[in-house]
């Protein structure tokens, strides 16, 4: 397998060029590629990829995006994907993920083989919660602490982490809030749809991903709030390598995943 020529928008930690499949990985809100890209100790066959958005990480000091088609386009135009992938994405990152997907469908290119859209709501769905990245500081970090719980802790202590991290986590919010879903022809790509049983995302929120699809789409939701995949890393990564290598929904311990 070819390795994707260089691209400030990627980063990969374990390069397997003998890997029979990619799997590409778009973080949460105020999110950075260092997270996803060491899930590759866990899946010794697969080779993982961080996908990298300006203003975040390594990338820090570049503008941001605040609209989501923008930032797709932007992505797609630069990177080459392949023709064997997957996508990961959690919460904001599952939508950019879904998005990136129809707009390689809509170019003509490979679209990934599987979808894997964790904690976010189906995009079809009204929006939930109130905007808060026109907030002042207080406000912001007011906003953001249920669901960001200690790092908004840290951040109310530390004057250089919340110049850093902020500016990100903002425009994090702005491409949220401006999202309009555009309805459209489903991929054919299949999909796994997975969440937090303590998350206050519902099960019925969740569901509504199959519309986006002709092809498979399982639903799991493991234990654990919004970062369930954190508490969850061996369990969901068992699931992501079981759907990767056959290619059809996985299985995992049933006392893993809420019946």
């Amino acid at each position: 397998m070819t390795m994707p020529p260089p691209s400030p928008w990627l980063a990969c930690r374990l390069r397997r060029p003998e890997a029979a499949v990619r799997l590409f990985c778009f973080p949460h809100s105020g999110g950075s590629a260092g997270e996803y890209v060491r899930w590759a100790d866990l899946l010794p066959d697969i080779e993982v990829w961080g996908v990298q958005l300006p203003g975040r990480g390594a990338r820090a000091e570049e503008a941001p995006f605040t609209r989501i088609h923008e930032l797709v386009d932007a992505l797609v135009a630069t990177v080459d994907f392949g023709t064997s992938f997957a996508f990961f994405g959690h919460s904001l990152g599952a939508l950019v993920a879904f998005e990136a997907a129809r707009r390689l469908r809509d170019l003509g290119r490979a679209p990934p083989d599987r979808l894997f859209l964790s904690a976010a709501p189906a995009p079809q769905l009204p929006p939930r919660g109130i905007p808060a990245s026109h907030l002042d500081e207080a406000g912001l970090l007011t906003a953001l602490e249920p669901t960001y719980g200690e790092l908004i802790l840290e951040l109310r202590e530390d004057a250089e982490l919340r110049e850093l991290l902020l500016p990100g986590l903002r425009a994090d919010l702005s491409l949220v809030e401006s999202y309009r879903h555009e309805a459209r022809a489903p991929l054919h790509c299949a999909m796994t749809v997975t969440g937090g049983e303590q998350d206050d995302l519902s099960r019925e929120e969740l569901e509504p991903w199959r519309e986006h699809t002709t092809g498979p789409c399982d639903l799991h939701l493991l234990p654990g709030g919004h970062f369930y995949l954190r508490e969850q890393k061996a369990t969901l990564l068992r699931l992501v390598g079981e759907a990767l290598r056959q290619g059809r929904p996985p299985t995992v311990s049933s006392k893993d995943l809420k019946p």
